[in-house]
């Protein structure tokens, strides 16, 4: 019974937006309907916020490898380019007598 409970917990929660207080006002209301001991309501609490931060987790990763591909896509320059184009900047100002840039 409480596999069945998780299962449909898990495919019918938004796991990736599932808050803490939402998990347990959400455990709170199955353990009395299903009638769960305290025990039994703990882990399935646990499990949900455990499967819920995964997912979060998960969601966060799908995200950042679609905006690299994106601006990989787009041939954009990245933070770290831009970064280590500017030192080049400024090392070769230093070199040519010019002085460190202004940044005007």
């Amino acid at each position: 019974m409480l596999d069945l409970i998780k299962k449909a917990l898990y495919t019918g929660v938004g796991l990736a937006v599932l808050t803490k207080e939402k998990a347990e006002e959400l455990v709170k209301e199955l353990t009395q309907q299903a009638k769960l001991s305290e025990h039994e309501g703990k882990e399935l609490f646990d499990s949900l916020l455990e499967q819920s931060e995964q997912a979060r987790n998960d969601l966060q990763v799908k995200i950042d490898e679609a905006v690299a591909a994106v601006v990989k896509r787009l041939n954009l320059a990245t933070k770290e380019e831009v970064t280590r184009l500017s030192a080049k900047v400024e090392e070769l100002s230093s070199k040519i007598g010019q002085g460190p840039a202004t940044g005007t």
